[in-house]
């Protein structure tokens, strides 16, 4: 893998570019200054940038650059099709853009976005348009079985498709749970079996999970991770089964993001906070905690990190991987880097607003 020298940080105040030289890191670019962007992403496949941005008062609103962060445009946001219903009688409005995920190599023009309240839009022509995926929304298992948890509608947060094969899409809804496709979309099936929902009076329900975060496995992508607010689960079977590779006693249990090695499929990081009720460092202490053995035993690592009066937390998007690098971004501002696999941290900044994702280009 090629390593990256940019990061993208989607903040609450706008889109913050980091770029490394011979000094070091350092801030580089800023787009869309005070404006909430609630996902920044790069294209692999054509370079072109993403911003998903949170106007409030008008609206959501979707942005691309074509040269590295220099120009941006504003491409038309998605949008739900007339007579897409909520609920009955209550209008489907996108109140959110969670995620843009491009589509496989095979498909070049093809990208995901994930909205809240729950739907997913394809566009098949590079973002100029997006179009419903009518039949994951329609599925019978939404209007009852997805709700909102910290906000007030699900989100469709994760969106992994298959390298091998770009028909095989996997995403993950919080609350509603995981659900695959093989077929392209057309067919949708859950895949939640051995998740737990503690917030439901049937912990063991097949829907209505709240998957904060999962991710494929690059290396074999049967594998798949995800951090989930009843713990931290995997599964080797494309989602088939999880098990719970939670740590007993923590701290490994509660938090939003999960990040996993590109080589391989036994080795992934999370970033523990207290719980639901406390969304704050353990301890008042900041770690990141590693397996190498896929979930059987992990390590945490504090070198470089705050670990008195901490009250950071990371967002789902806010950790992300390129080689043996991690970087990360959390609530209170702070920017961490790693450069030997989440052993030890150097800070970037302690200055910046809320960071909301952080993805390498």
């Amino acid at each position: 893998m090629t390593e990256s020298n940019t990061l993208l940080l989607g903040t609450n105040k706008g889109l913050l570019t980091f770029c490394k030289d011979a000094d070091g890191w350092h801030l580089a670019q800023e787009a869309h200054r005070a404006i909430p962007v609630s996902y920044a992403a790069a294209d692999p496949r054509t370079g072109v940038q993403w911003a998903c941005l949170d106007h409030g008062h008008w609206g959501r609103k979707l942005h691309r650059s074509k040269d590295g962060g220099t120009n941006w445009e504003e491409v038309p946001s998605p949008y739900y099709p007339e007579g897409a219903e909520l609920k009955a009688e209550t209008p489907a409005t996108v109140s959110y853009l969670w995620c843009i995920t491009p589509g496989g190599l095979d498909q070049p023009n093809r990208l995901y976005v994930g909205t809240e309240p729950g739907g997913l839009f394809q566009s098949d022509d590079g973002g100029q348009s997006f179009q419903l995926v009518e039949s994951l929304w329609n599925h019978p298992s939404r209007p009852d079985n997805w709700f909102g948890g910290g906000r007030d509608l699900p989100g469709l947060c994760s969106i992994a498709v298959d390298p091998r094969d770009s028909q095989h899409i996997i995403i993950g809804v919080s609350v509603g749970g995981i659900y695959e496709t093989r077929d392209g979309g057309k067919t949708w099936e859950g895949r939640n079996k051995g998740l737990l929902a503690k917030y439901l009076p049937n912990p063991h329900v097949e829907y209505g999970h709240d998957p904060h975060f999962m991710v494929m496995s690059p290396s074999n992508p049967d594998v798949l991770w995800q951090q989930n607010h009843c713990g931290v689960f995997r599964s080797t079977d494309s989602g088939k089964n999880w098990v719970e590779i939670s740590q007993p006693g923590g701290p490994v249990y509660f938090g939003f993001a999960i990040a996993v090695d590109a080589q391989d499929e036994n080795v992934a990081w999370v970033v523990p906070a207290v719980s639901d009720e406390y969304r704050v460092a353990v301890d008042q202490a900041l770690c990141v905690c590693r397996t190498d053995d896929g979930g059987k035993t992990w390590t945490a690592f504090r070198e470089g990190l705050p670990q008195r009066g901490c009250y950071d937390l990371v967002y789902r998007h806010a950790l992300d991987i390129n080689g043996d690098h991690l970087a990360f971004g959390t609530t209170t501002g702070n920017l961490f880097i790693s450069d030997d696999r989440g052993e030890s941290w150097t800070s970037l900044s302690s200055t910046l607003p809320p960071i909301l994702s952080v993805r390498f280009a």
